[in-house]
């Protein structure tokens, strides 16, 4: 927390902030840490409530109730009203920030009630299946990460292009690198990039993090493809990248690294470095030095390298626990993935426990069968998920978006014999003019559900 402070008060450079007024990052924190120490004066610190949709008022609010050891919940200002309900019944604020036009007002009488973990920064995760938890962190879990971050990569200074939102970790952890080893924060909306109208940067300086749909976006583009190429590297993660993007990139000269982490890991805690990929290697990479990574059978025994199992991550930067609840075992954590480490340490994800879908006896995971339908080159998102078949145990279904009008699941299906044995070919095809996915690319399979009893129901016939 004495870093944090240190860079609160030596504030000087006015250049860090690429895109947006680093004097008035500068100001706005000063002013906000000062007030929030004034508050927790009169008893314990203020819980706040941070949806600023303003870059520099998102970020410079977070370092004050950071620096001012107040508990925050990053919180996504376009949440509906059922999601919001629930963070208030859940975090009880005293402080919102955001939520009246950018201002920000007290929600209740500073009530002093205890908060489990004082300093403690709780950014949401799960908000795509309709129910938010907050992943507790502190200054600490988040230092580890970036600790990590630039051991793997031998840096001393990050920087950052971001175009992901700044709640969600992925966003947040690229202004930590930034900001803790004063390296320069460039922050550009996706689509003004998108768009062509992207900041006046030395992108060979730069890291970039996309998810795998906006890779794809970009790619469409030949002048982005160029400008991507750039970048000295382009982290691409949030949701499995198929086989027919990572040979594009590959073919641009992408400087890939595919990477795995999450919310509870505080960002990546494996990561292909770019050289690897573009000679052809194919993992999500080593893990990073912070962390360690075990793969176990369903009785916890440590399984051997090429050996199919449950992953297992021991980090510095684990979160403690779902807010308020922290977790009993703060040492290991195990998670719904599934995969395995080769002979150099590479982790190679398979798929989701969870999302396994057994027909017929046979197990199957819909990433392989997604990344088969993309290599036909005739959808442009595509998601496999099984409902309930009585003759079957599940049928798989596949719901796609066509790249053109005329292309028919028969096309598809012909291409896909050759490729996939006949029980991991769906069994019903749904068209759809997009997918329900959000902001980091993950989709959501509750109302690829609700698609799927829908179509059943009343088929197209």
């Amino acid at each position: 927390m004495q870093q944090l402070l240190d860079c609160l008060n030596n504030l000087t450079q006015d250049d860090w902030l690429i895109g947006y007024n680093s004097h008035q990052f500068n100001q706005i924190a000063q002013e906000f840490y000062l007030e929030l120490t004034q508050l927790s004066a009169c008893g314990t610190p203020p819980r706040i409530i941070l949806s600023e949709r303003e870059p520099v008022r998102f970020l410079a609010s977070f370092i004050a109730a950071c620096a001012a050891n107040c508990p925050v919940f990053l919180c996504n200002p376009d949440w509906g009203t059922q999601e919001w309900q629930q963070v208030f019944d859940l975090a009880q604020p005293d402080i919102i920030l955001g939520m009246r036009n950018g201002e920000w007002g007290m929600e209740n009488e500073h009530n002093n009630t205890q908060c489990p973990i004082p300093n403690s920064i709780m950014i949401p995760t799960g908000g795509s299946s309709g129910q938010i938890k907050f992943a507790i962190h502190t200054w600490d879990t988040l230092i580890a990460s970036v600790q990590g971050f630039t051991e793997y990569f031998q840096l001393k200074q990050v920087n950052s292009f971001c175009v992901l939102p700044l709640y969600h970790v992925s966003g947040l952890m690229q202004f930590m690198r930034s900001f803790t080893t004063r390296g320069k924060l460039a922050i550009q909306p996706f689509k003004a990039v998108e768009s062509g109208q992207v900041l006046n940067i030395k992108q060979s300086e730069f890291f970039i993090s996309l998810v795998p749909t906006q890779l794809q976006r970009l790619l469409q583009n030949s002048e982005l493809t160029e400008w991507l190429s750039q970048f000295n590297t382009v982290l691409l993660g949030g949701a499995p990248a198929w086989n027919e993007l990572l040979e594009k990139s590959r073919f641009h000269r992408i400087r890939l690294a595919p990477t795995y982490g999450m919310t509870e890991t505080a960002s990546q805690i494996a990561t292909l470095k770019p050289d690897d990929f573009l000679r052809g290697k194919i993992s999500i990479g080593q893990i990073l030095p912070h962390a360690k990574v075990t793969i176990r059978n369903q009785q916890g025994e440590i399984l051997n390298s090429n050996q199919i199992g449950n992953i297992t991550i021991h980090a510095q930067s684990l979160a403690l626990g779902y807010y308020p609840k922290t977790r009993e075992n703060q040492i290991d954590f195990q998670v719904d993935d599934l995969g395995f480490l080769d002979e150099q340490g590479h982790l190679n994800i398979v798929g989701r426990n969870s999302d396994k879908i057994i027909t017929g006896g046979e197990n199957i995971y819909p990433a392989e069968i997604e990344s088969a339908i993309q290599a036909t080159q005739m959808v442009t998102d595509i998601c496999v998920i099984g409902i309930p078949d009585k003759h079957w145990g599940q049928a798989l279904i596949a719901i796609y978006i066509p790249k053109q009008s005329d292309i028919s699941a028969l096309k598809i299906q012909t291409l896909l014999k050759d490729k996939l044995s006949k029980f991991k070919i769906p069994k019903y095809w749904i068209p759809q003019q997009n997918l329900p996915r959000n902001s980091q690319g993950k989709i959501n399979r509750q109302k690829l559900q609700q698609i799927a009893t829908e179509f059943l129901q009343n088929p197209i016939t």
